[in-house]
């Protein structure tokens, strides 16, 4: 999420739209966006830092003499991309004002395309790649940033100025789906920028009061929402199931010391014959339950923590195992044997020394 930019927005064709009926067939008809329109909206807007106009083109192969890289995504910027997206160079630098505004034939590439094309990231810079049957200059790298789930992997990326860009390939294709980016001023709220973005959009495309947008503004905050309420669905489902298997590891539990109770209502009757207590007695059976639910919680994390260890290694997906984890699991583990141990050993600590001696005698 913080890809995103928590104070970004976009003007888009399609809606962020989650659950529900999605009238695609009605979005299907709205205008795309446009440079010009990007223009309008910066003289326009006063709450907004920096705009770009952007467009991608997935699934490109990259070549540099014999060597190729596959599956590339093409994206196509205006010059003040850097001022919205945050990313690192490893090597090189940004596109000069003059570059983005004549169309220069350069690339800022990710370290996934620099590595597949020149065995090293360091020997990127000054030399040619071939785009869409046209060679562009290296002139700076990404630094390697790992996959992301929701925005464009920047590592297996090739990155050129617009103006350049919009000369070999239809920008104003739905095929590209391109955008408009903005980021907000710091101090003004997300809502009153998106409010703003609004008006200037509407007035741009002459739309009458009555009439509906034929755009949309989509904000990283509706991204991070539905995640939220996805997780916390999940939680509600996680809560659930354990509910439910903590229910029935504590009458196992319950069942299990009972019947420890019943094989040892002899050795109860002598220990009580000898001066222990009830306390002591009803100690005794407690801790046994505490230690066995401990002992079924640790295994449990242990088989945790190496399912953790597999989709980590198998996924390149990290998963941890938080220290918060393990000691709430240990909590939960002892509590239950606690609750679960309490009746039978409650039940053990009441037993007449003489009638329990006799039981088993």
């Amino acid at each position: 999420m913080e890809s995103l930019g928590d104070r970004t927005v976009y003007v888009q064709k399609w809606p962020w739209i989650f659950g529900g009926d999605y009238p695609w067939w009605k979005y299907w008809q709205r205008p795309l966006p446009s440079v010009k329109e990007m223009h309008e909206v910066a003289n326009r807007a006063k709450s907004l830092e920096a705009l770009s106009f952007e467009a991608m083109v997935a699934g490109q192969t990259i070549k540099y003499l014999d060597n190729n890289v596959e599956n590339a995504t093409v994206m196509i910027v205006s010059h003040d991309f850097n001022k919205i997206k945050s990313f690192e160079l490893s090597d090189g630098r940004y596109f000069s004002e003059s570059e983005s505004n004549s169309g220069r034939p350069v690339a800022i590439v990710g370290s996934s395309v620099a590595k597949g094309l020149y065995g090293d990231y360091n020997k990127a810079i000054g030399k040619q790649i071939n785009v869409f049957g046209r060679k562009l200059e290296v002139i700076g790298v990404f630094k390697e940033e790992g996959k992301s789930l929701l925005e464009t992997e920047m590592d297996n990326t090739v990155v050129i100025p617009l103006n350049f860009g919009r000369n070999i390939i239809n920008i104003r294709s739905d095929r590209i789906d391109p955008f408009i980016k903005a980021k907000v001023k710091e101090g003004v709220s997300i809502q009153y920028a998106s409010d703003e973005l609004k008006s200037i959009m509407r007035s741009l495309r002459r739309l009458r009061p009555v009439e509906e947008d034929n755009f949309s503004i989509n904000q990283s905050s509706l991204l991070s929402n539905n995640i939220t309420s996805l997780f916390s669905t999940l939680d509600v489902a996680g809560i659930i199931i354990g509910g439910f298997s903590i229910l029935v590891g504590g009458f196992s539990i319950a069942n299990i010391m009972f019947v420890s109770v019943r094989e040892r209502t002899h050795q109860i009757g002598i220990q009580k014959s000898l001066g222990a207590k009830n306390y002591f007695i009803l100690m005794q059976f407690l801790f046994e339950a505490i230690v066995l639910c401990v002992i079924g919680g640790l295994v449990g994390l242990i088989i945790i923590y190496i399912l953790t260890l597999i989709i980590t290694y198998a996924a390149d997906f990290t998963l941890t195992l938080t220290m918060k984890n393990i000691s709430l699991g240990i909590l939960i583990s002892a509590a239950i044997g606690l609750i679960s141990g309490f009746i039978p050993a409650y039940s053990a600590s009441k037993l007449d020394p003489v009638e329990a001696i006799r039981a088993n005698g």
